[in-house]
Parts: structure tokens; C-alpha cells; sequence
């Protein structure tokens, strides 16, 4: 069962779920500035930006989890209409424009990004008016799958699932990278860090250590 279409997480995190592969979009605010980041803006540009103008906030930052199609598809129309800067891993920063890699073109529907503003490495800190995302390399799914945390709250793309894993039968997917950056970078967390995945419902580190059945040695 997914969620709705759109979501009060908690005050300041808005979750939608949009495009034909019901990607989460996450708007994150600072309650303090009203600063926010945009989280995988898959489709639907005019519904997330919609959103935003409702909550009072105003997108400073634009985070790609990883490239493939169904995560970047409005990055152009939200980056024009805010003009804020876009930030992806380096090692999928050519992906933004590439069709064939981004696995749109294979969908029937080739999507070109605009270039990355904002090279991404492991460890980077960003700063969203006074929210801090902490930035975790989680390859496996793909090669620069990333992970976003801010606060207690770790957006993750399609790396964990509730009771779930990412796909690695896609081309640069890496079943055992992918263990070992959920091990390394997710189970490491706190159990009541919550987790928010690309698709489907959110879930917390310690839910997923006790019961998904992908992660029991």
C-alpha cells in the first residue's frame, strides 16, 4: 500500500508522490527562513511548485538521490521557474543529460536535465537556511546513489524500501555495494531515524534492521 499523493510528514516535510512511477518528491523547509530543498522532482513541476508557494516556501536547493529518468524529470522546469541550484553525486553527473544512461530513453520519454550546479562528494554538508543535509555516497542501485540527512531524517531514493531493497539488475546497479552501503551508511544510524525512500511508504532504520527480510544475515 503507497502513500497518498500528498503527504503532512511532519511540520516542514511535505511528501508527493508524482510521474506514472509514483516517485516520492520530498519539500523540506527550514521554519526559520522558509529556505527549502526539493528531493527527487521526478514529474509534475507545476503541481511540487504549487505545493511550495502553499507551504510559504521558498526552494533554495535541488538534490537528485541518483539519475535515472523517473527521479529527474522536472529538474528542469522547477531549476528555471526558482533558479536554484542542482546537486547530484559526481559520478553521475553526466547522466543528467544523457538519456541513454538515465534509462529515460528506454521509457519512451528521454529526459535531459540540466547540468549539475553542484558536484556532490561523500561527506559533504550543504546548508538549507539553517538545516544541515549531510551527504552519504549509497551506491549499489546505481554508482552515485546518494543519501540526504537532515535531522533525524534520512531521504535514501532507492536504496532501502520498507521491507525492501533497491534494484541492482539496472545497468551500474552492484547487488553487494548495495548491501554494504545500506550496512554502512543506514544501519549505522540511530533506530529511530526515519526513513524516507523513493518510492513507496516511509519507514525508521530500526524498523527495517529488526524486520526486512533483505537484511538479515
Amino acid at each position: 500500500m503507497g502513500v497518498p499523493t500528498t503527504t503532512d510528514i511532519e511540520p516542514n516535510l511535505r511528501a508527493l508522490v508524482v510521474g506514472p512511477f509514483d516517485v516520492n518528491t520530498y519539500i523540506v523547509i527550514d521554519p526559520d527562513s522558509r529556505d527549502a530543498v526539493i528531493i527527487d522532482p521526478g514529474a509534475e513541476a507545476m503541481r511540487i511548485l504549487t505545493e511550495a508557494e502553499a507551504l510559504d516556501a521558498r526552494p533554495t536547493l535541488i538534490l537528485n538521490t541518483h539519475t535515472h529518468g523517473d527521479h529527474i524529470g522536472a529538474n528542469e522546469a522547477i531549476k528555471s521557474a526558482v533558479m536554484a541550484p542542482l546537486a547530484v553525486h559526481h559520478l553521475e553527473a553526466e547522466y543528467l543529460m544523457d538519456p541513454e544512461v538515465n534509462l529515460s530513453a528506454s521509457l519512451g520519454m528521454p529526459i535531459i536535465s540540466p547540468p549539475a550546479d553542484i558536484l556532490l562528494e561523500h561527506g559533504d554538508r550543504l546548508l538549507v537556511g539553517n538545516l544541515e543535509v549531510g551527504v552519504r555516497h549509497t551506491p549499489g542501485h546505481s554508482p552515485g546513489g546518494t543519501s540526504f540527512l537532515i535531522g533525524n531524517s534520512l531521504f535514501c531514493g532507492d536504496v532501502l524500501f520498507r521491507g525492501g531493497i533497491g534494484r541492482t539488475d539496472l545497468p551500474g546497479g552492484d547487488a553487494e555495494r548495495l548491501l554494504e552501503s545500506i550496512q554502512r551508511e543506514i544501519l549505522t544510524l540511530p533506530d529511530d531515524t526515519k526513513v524516507y525512500p523513493g518510492h513507496g511508504p516511509s519507514t525508521s532504520v530500526g524498523e527495517e534492521r529488526a524486520d526486512n527480510p533483505f537484511l538479515r544475515e
